[in-house]
């Protein structure tokens, strides 16, 4: 530094530049705006001099040495901490602390700061958050970049100058890193990436839409690498996505099922089958399941059905319209005209909604019966029961029905023919109603 002092009418021009903002006879103090404002033309390749003289400072009073040392220092701290380093922080972290109580009005603006910047935090945080999983709690957090936002915006509408650090601590975010996000670098760098995501959203829109059928964030990755070679990061189509509200249509979650799921009142059995089907006797072992029929101009009927998986015959059956619990509870209550079910019978199906249904379990506990469940996702634990599904749906025509009532009368004549007509050839031969008058005279 030059050892040149200002005399007093020198301090006098200086402190009349908006850009300073104290003199003494052996050094000049700028605004931390200018030392922004430096950086910034400096980083356009501008000199130390221009942007002096630019300011409406006076180069040969200051001194070209003086110019050069100063922004030389600016230089090193902005590499060194970014925008926060070229904050003048002499005052807090130099010297003894300053201990000066706080007068009651600036107490009173410190905390209609902080109330109105928590009143814009919970603003956000009403907005409507979900997840397709019940029991998974989602923590919702406020992105860094909003933070700035928030807090420039409060400063800003009620007039809160002195406030950056205090309002940075409430929202736990660094105060550098408030002045570097509001930096004219950041913000050419935010313009560009702005940029950058509108064109791949355009190339995602083109996947999204390709042959008319909506896709995911992963069959948009796909899509763009088999049908136009563009390979993209998983990552990034699903931020843009998110960022553009780019949405496929999902199946929504059932809400009989997420509320049984969240209060834990169905439950599961053990597989006690084991793939046993045959067991010697009628009566034993009882199969369920469901299924859907198509009918009419694409109508839909359900039915459900109780097999004897020794016999392979159909002991009770229900057709309903709707998918509903009492599908299966009427299923079951028809079961109670057959006399020669087992004391130790059991029903064997899959983890289906309504099997772990606490109404259905009930049900079969007072008609002492056991119950068996398959491993989740195995069909082939239920296997004689899908067989049948897949014979019934061959042999029959369901699609010719109009009405549901030719769809009962249908499925209550093949249900006749099945059971006392149509012989099988592992049953020796005999339709299954035969089967098991044969083997009960045996016993």
């Amino acid at each position: 530094m030059t050892k040149r002092y200002f005399t007093k009418k020198e301090q006098e021009q200086l402190k009349c530049n908006s850009n300073v903002q104290a003199v003494s006879e052996k050094a000049i103090t700028y605004t931390d705006e200018f030392k922004r404002h430096f950086i910034a033309e400096n980083e356009k390749g501008k000199f130390p001099r221009e942007i002096f003289e630019n300011a409406g400072l006076d180069v040969e009073l200051i001194g070209i040495k003086r110019i050069e040392s100063s922004g030389k220092r600016w230089r090193a701290s902005y590499r060194k901490a970014g925008v926060g380093g070229l904050q003048d922080t002499r005052k807090t972290n130099s010297g003894r602390p300053s201990e000066r109580e706080l007068t009651l009005e600036e107490k009173l603006k410190r905390l209609e700061a902080k109330n109105r910047l928590l009143e814009a935090e919970n603003e956000l945080l009403k907005k409507p958050r979900s997840t397709r999983k019940a029991d998974v709690e989602e923590e919702i957090k406020i992105a860094t970049a909003l933070k700035f936002e928030l807090i420039h915006h409060t400063m800003k509408k009620y007039k809160l100058k002195r406030l950056v650090s205090y309002l940075c601590d409430v929202m736990g975010i660094s105060r550098s890193g408030y002045y570097n996000y509001f930096s004219e670098k950041s913000a050419q760098k935010r313009v560009e990436q702005e940029q950058a995501d509108e064109v791949v959203k355009e190339i995602i829109l083109k996947a999204y839409h390709f042959r008319g059928r909506k896709k995911g964030a992963r069959q948009i990755k796909m899509t763009l690498e088999n049908q136009y070679g563009i390979t993209y990061n998983l990552k990034r189509i699903r931020r843009v996505m998110k960022k553009y509200q780019i949405i496929c249509p999902i199946r929504k979650a059932n809400p009989t099922r997420r509320m049984a799921k969240a209060t834990k009142e169905h439950r599961t059995c053990p597989n006690e089958l084991q793939r046993n089907f045959k067991q010697g006797m009628a009566g034993k072992v009882l199969l369920t399941d469901i299924t859907y029929l198509t009918y009419g101009s694409s109508k839909r009927a359900y039915l459900s059905t109780i097999k004897d998986a020794e016999t392979n015959e159909i002991l009770a059956y229900e057709v309903s319209s709707s998918l509903s619990i009492d599908i299966a509870l009427n299923t079951l209550h028809q079961l109670k005209k057959h006399r020669h079910l087992t004391e130790d019978a059991f029903i064997h199906s899959d983890q289906g909604f309504h099997y772990t249904n606490p109404q259905f379990q009930k049900l079969v506990k007072k008609m002492g019966l056991g119950q068996s469940m398959s491993r989740r996702g195995n069909c082939w634990d239920n296997a004689p029961q899908e067989s049948f599904f897949g014979h019934f749906k061959d042999e029959t025509n369901i699609e010719k029905c109009e009405t549901l009532e030719e769809v009962i009368r249908e499925i209550k004549s093949y249900m006749m023919y099945y059971n006392h007509y149509r012989g099988q050839w592992h049953l020796k031969k005999l339709p299954p109603a035969k089967y098991r008058q044969q083997l009960q005279q045996v016993a």
